[in-house]
């Protein structure tokens, strides 16, 4: 299961990249999560659902003109995939940027029920009981 969990995690990024919302949504369970409370830019809390989701996101793209995610690589982690990343983001006036982070995503049943984002690969891996 945890290989198809990657499968998951990666078409998600995928969709995200193309924007393709619905399919992102699709691949989330009902109740998902977007722990974002550990960023440093915009609006750092959790979101909780497909309505908080959806309002970060567009959050986001209210703010730039492009956010792509360009995952490094993937950690298998059971019920969790760990994906230290980059994001080019370019902002609406031009000013672009690199930020790296780590994602944790936790499934259950095939869907994603959790994103967190965490600033350092070592506290995701601690977080899902790995190390580097």
């Amino acid at each position: 299961m945890s290989q198809e969990n990657v499968e998951i995690v990666r078409r998600a990024i995928d969709a995200y990249n193309r924007r393709d919302f619905g399919t992102l949504w699709g691949l989330n369970h009902p109740e998902v999560e977007l722990d974002w409370s550990a960023s440093i830019g915009l609006e750092p809390r959790i979101y909780r659902g497909p309505e908080e989701g959806a309002g970060f996101f567009n959050n986001l793209l209210d703010h730039f003109d492009r956010i792509r995610v360009t995952p490094e690589r993937f950690i298998d982690a059971g019920n969790a995939v760990v994906v230290p990343n980059s994001a080019e983001v370019r902002g609406r006036d031009g000013i672009q940027t690199v930020a790296r982070s780590t994602l944790v995503f936790e499934l259950r049943h095939g869907r994603i029920t959790r994103m967190r984002l965490y600033q350092e690969t070592a506290e995701a891996l601690e977080a899902v009981g790995l190390s580097e």
